[in-house]
């Protein structure tokens, strides 16, 4: 229920070391990581090796009293988290197991051996997470049995209402807002992401770092078809009787467009020298403008066809980040969940479960009911993270004082 088991080095460095003795061929040790180690297999051992690059760790090792590390390339295996030193050393060794860092760790005697990647960061924090799977086994030990209120239930059943639970949790509860840096390119358009549910904000990065929000826009749109016609407007189909789709126009017109020069849609400076855009023939104020449409920061569309977002031509080669949700289950059982929703979870599952069934007595299923909703509300309180000091310093710009 949430003991720490790594030390110092382990979480902050990512390194653990074992003294290997004198005791023949494959000598054996375990890592207590609370990140599992993964092994390319076969001789992903060697450097050589092209499922070497797979591992999310490298060995290093040292003679007893000696500070330098150099990395070990000589043949070991992995099972599981224990390592199996195949070599027979005749005498002590120092062997540092290093999980790959964004600055390569503190072992290796030049950059080539140095243990890249971002494993160690990833697991900063997940303290305060806690892994779908122990959700599900923690609901078995504790809500599942006899004398209690569910008798029994099958693991398959609850894996599949855990997970609804972090979907529904993860749209409008849970800390379900990922996010990408990206440039746009040449052809203004970039991918959705694989774990993709709904966009939450876009901006673009200036040079100082500082953000600027990106509108969706009503002037134009991405048709879900294009598609090629006759003379006379009747779409055209190929040898197996089907619409035949060619480029939209109306993107292609989109994209090569400068908003700057739009006929009616004139560029301004203000009396602070800022540029702003907004209709009207004339440089002589902000007469007639439309909010939605009176923007300096470009737009944005989301191309359902291609699955793409599509941007504006002023945003070329400008750096953005986008924010987007995920339902939560885009890799596997080991999803991290909240600590501050896990009751929460536990109170969804029960509801499930229960109304899932023939025969339950209503006031039981409607005990849970309300069990449920209240947690749930919990969560968002929780989760909602409100400081009264951030809310007063805000408020200090406005008319009215917090006094506290």
């Amino acid at each position: 229920m949430g003991l720490i088991t790594e030390t110092n080095e382990q979480y902050y460095a990512g390194s653990q070391k074992f003294l290997v003795p004198n005791d023949g061929p494959d000598q054996k040790f375990t890592t207590t990581f609370d990140t599992d180690l993964v092994f390319g297999g076969g001789t992903a051992w060697s450097p050589t090796d092209t499922n070497y690059a797979l591992n999310n760790f490298k060995l290093y090792s040292a003679l007893p009293g000696v500070l330098t590390y150099t990395e070990y390339i000589l043949p070991y295996s992995v099972s599981g988290n224990t390592i199996t030193i195949t070599e027979d050393f005749n005498q002590y060794v120092s062997i540092v197991v290093q999980l790959k860092k964004l600055d390569g760790g503190n072992y290796g005697a030049d950059l080539s051996e140095k243990a890249y990647g971002n494993i160690v960061e990833k697991n900063y924090g997940s303290y305060a997470y806690i892994k779908l799977n122990d959700i599900i086994n923690n609901f078995l030990v504790a809500y599942v049995g006899a004398g209690k209120l569910i008798p029994s239930a099958k693991r398959t059943d609850l894996i599949f209402f855990a997970k609804r639970a972090l979907q529904e949790f993860s749209y409008d509860t849970l800390k379900s807002v990922n996010s990408q840096e990206l440039t746009v390119p040449n052809n203004l358009s970039i991918p959705m992401p694989q774990d993709y549910v709904n966009y939450v904000s876009l901006h673009w990065v200036d040079s100082q770092g500082v953000k600027h929000i990106i509108m969706p826009t009503p002037l134009t749109g991405n048709p879900n078809k294009s598609l090629l016609q006759a003379a006379d407007g009747v779409p055209i189909q190929d040898y197996y009787s089907n619409n035949i789709e060619t480029e939209s126009l109306t993107e292609e017109r989109w994209h090569s467009n400068n908003l700057k020069e739009r006929i009616g849609f004139a560029e301004n400076i203000g009396l602070n020298g800022d540029y702003y855009y907004g209709y009207g023939l004339d440089n002589r104020g902000r007469y007639g403008l439309d909010p939605q449409t009176s923007n300096i920061n470009g737009y944005f569309t989301i191309n359902d066809r291609e699955g793409k977002f599509s941007f504006s031509s002023d945003l070329v080669d400008k750096l953005i980040i986008l924010e987007y949700i995920s339902d939560g289950l885009s890799t596997d059982l080991d999803t991290k969940v909240p600590k501050l929703a896990e009751e929460a979870m536990y109170a969804y599952m029960s509801h499930a479960v229960i109304a899932s069934r023939i025969n339950q007595p209503e006031y039981i299923v409607n005990r849970l009911q309300k069990e449920k909703s209240a947690k749930l509300r919990n969560a968002k309180i929780r989760l909602s993270n409100i400081k009264l000091s951030e809310i007063v310093q805000v408020m200090r710009g406005k008319s009215k004082w917090i006094k506290h």
